[in-house]
């Protein structure tokens, strides 16, 4: 397996994992200096997130992903990910379009997690090219 689909596979079994508030899953595949900062500006570490999954206060009952990118440089990931959510924090219902930037790094051949950030994304993207000739 390449460098680029171990990681494609890491994010895809993040992404389960999220989905499943699989807290065990997520363990093993956030760095245990791991920092996530919310599109709130928030800042998460791994303990806080794996205790919103443990304690069922984060629920994520929808994780679509638009787009992934990749790009890997030595023991170095990184994924680029668009994705709609939507589940419950704290009780709360949310629906939320946003990137994710995630760094990785790559450890006895496994990659894992060491910080990752969320940004909101407009419901429709337009691209570059169409909204500089309006």
């Amino acid at each position: 397996m390449t460098d680029e689909a171990g990681l494609r596979e890491a994010e895809r079994q993040l992404q389960a994992a999220v989905l499943a508030g699989d807290a065990d899953a997520l363990d093993l595949l956030l760095d245990d200096r791991a920092r996530y900062t919310g599109p709130d500006g928030g800042v998460l570490t791994k303990a806080d997130d794996l205790a919103a999954h443990r304690s069922r206060t984060l629920l994520v009952e929808a994780f679509d992903q638009e787009e992934l990118g990749v790009c890997v440089a030595g023991t170095t990931g990184v994924t680029y990910v668009l994705a709609t959510l939507r589940g419950t924090a704290a009780g709360e219902p949310f629906a939320a379009r946003l990137r994710y930037t995630r760094t990785w790094v790559r450890e006895g051949g496994r990659w894992r997690v060491l910080a990752a950030h969320a940004g909101v994304a407009p419901a429709a993207v337009a691209s570059a090219a169409v909204a500089s000739t309006g």
